[in-house]
């Protein structure tokens, strides 16, 4: 697999862009803005996500979207959760016009953290129900403790690639690969984007408690708490439960809960700290995924009647204005319980 496009030009489509170009891959990265595209042409460098890191002069940058899906042998998106069903669409529409040849991609990489919002569909879900029919089957998911910067810098990471199809899994391990980059795969498509997504609400939980100053234990209690609760969604979603104390599960939540470069904990610091969401979303330059999954995953709680009261918590701060001083005293007054079951002392 020679040829790849790369849909979004935030950090981490910027990053892994990075990554397939500097193995000598064919790698097109595409922008929805024009003007993004001409500063990055002519500054060769993501100013406006990836500061710093120097874009590799083999790297084609277009705002064209038909150039970067035409003719490409795998086609990884990393747009926003919230935008993803209108680029799907449009590649939908590439896909089925009359320039495109008797060859679809062999693969399509979904490498965006997040859940619809009304249909609490996962992105490949997305993805099957949007593309053409004759790629059912070709959806993949990456995802794992990787933050964007430290894999364009080349810092050792490890992530796992998703999907039913061993033999597709074996491929894109085989193209995500290098001497920095270790991929594992996984037939769990459901619980790897399950892990992906719901830790970024953790996050901001596990910000507001270091925003308040309750320090490392209360920290340590809601990445704990936060994982079961994932792990209850998951698995009644389908998942596989080994899945969540994997790279996709606990390995992901461990780093966003406590990595600097973490968008959603850095969200929690400042909604912890006494401003509110709609000052910290003003100033933000960059989406943290967390604040709309929030949402989504509050109503898979209900939907799936799986009792997630971190996630509800950090639902309600969000959404219905309510204090965290007040949502940390209701999570710990809440009726005692066994740590593994809903048994009460």
């Amino acid at each position: 697999m020679r040829r790849i496009g790369v849909l979004g030009a935030g950090s981490w489509g910027t990053a892994l862009a990075i990554l397939l170009v500097n193995k000598g891959i064919e790698t097109i990265l595409w922008a929805r803005k024009q003007e993004a595209v001409r500063k990055m042409q002519d500054t060769r460098e993501n100013l406006s996500y990836l500061p710093g890191i120097k874009l590799p002069a083999a790297l084609d940058i277009t705002s064209d979207l038909s150039r970067a899906v035409l003719n490409r042998e795998v086609i990884i998106f990393v747009v926003p959760s919230h935008g993803f069903r209108e680029v799907a669409r449009q590649v939908s529409e590439i896909l089925r016009g009359p320039k495109q040849s008797s060859d679809l991609p062999y693969a399509l990489v979904s490498a965006t953290k997040g859940i619809e919002k009304d249909t609490l569909f996962t992105m490949t879900e997305v993805m099957e129900e949007i593309l053409p029919s004759r790629l059912s089957g070709r959806m993949a998911a990456l995802s794992g403790p990787s933050f964007a910067k430290e894999v364009a810098s080349s810092v050792p990471t490890a992530v796992t690639i998703a999907s039913p199809d061993h033999r597709l899994c074996v491929d894109l391990q085989c193209l995500f690969a290098t001497e920095t980059f270790r991929v594992y795969t996984s037939p769990d498509l459901i619980g790897v984007q399950v892990g992906g997504a719901l830790k970024n609400v953790i996050a901001i939980a596990a910000g507001i408690s270091d925003g308040m100053g309750f320090g490392t234990n209360a920290r340590a209690a809601l990445i704990t708490r936060g994982l079961a609760e994932i792990s209850r969604l998951g698995v009644r979603m389908g998942a596989n439960p080994l899945t969540f104390a994997g790279l996709t599960g606990l390995g992901d939540l461990v780093l966003t809960c406590t990595g600097d470069l973490s968008r959603n904990r850095m969200v929690g610091l400042k909604l912890g700290q006494g401003y509110s969401i709609g000052s910290i979303v003003q100033g933000m330059n960059v989406v943290a995924e967390g604040i709309n999954t929030s949402s989504s995953a509050y109503a898979m709680a209900k939907k799936y009647r799986v009792d997630m009261p971190i996630t509800t918590q950090v639902f309600r701060v969000l959404y219905e204005d309510l204090n965290p001083k007040d949502a940390v005293k209701e999570l710990l007054m809440r009726p005692p319980s066994q740590e593994f079951g809903d048994i009460l002392c």
